[in-house]
């Protein structure tokens, strides 16, 4: 089974986005632009076929997968 991931950049942002809850605060924590942390998590989410959290008010939820990925 071949996997169009590439970037571990983007294992880091997922990561930052578990354990912080929010993208928002991922970016922080990261030094990056908020929308750059979005876009990152949406493409690691293309790249694997999953979805890795729900989008609330409230932050980022992870997923079933994203706690099986993590």
């Amino acid at each position: 089974m071949q996997s169009r991931f590439r970037d571990w950049g983007d294992v880091r942002v997922f990561l930052a986005v578990m354990r912080e809850g929010s993208t928002l605060a991922a970016s922080r924590v990261l030094g990056i632009n908020q929308t750059t942390v979005a876009r990152r998590i949406d493409a690691l989410e293309h790249a694997l076929g999953l979805t890795l959290f729900e989008k609330t008010t409230r932050g980022a939820k992870p997923t079933p997968s994203a706690i099986a990925l993590l």
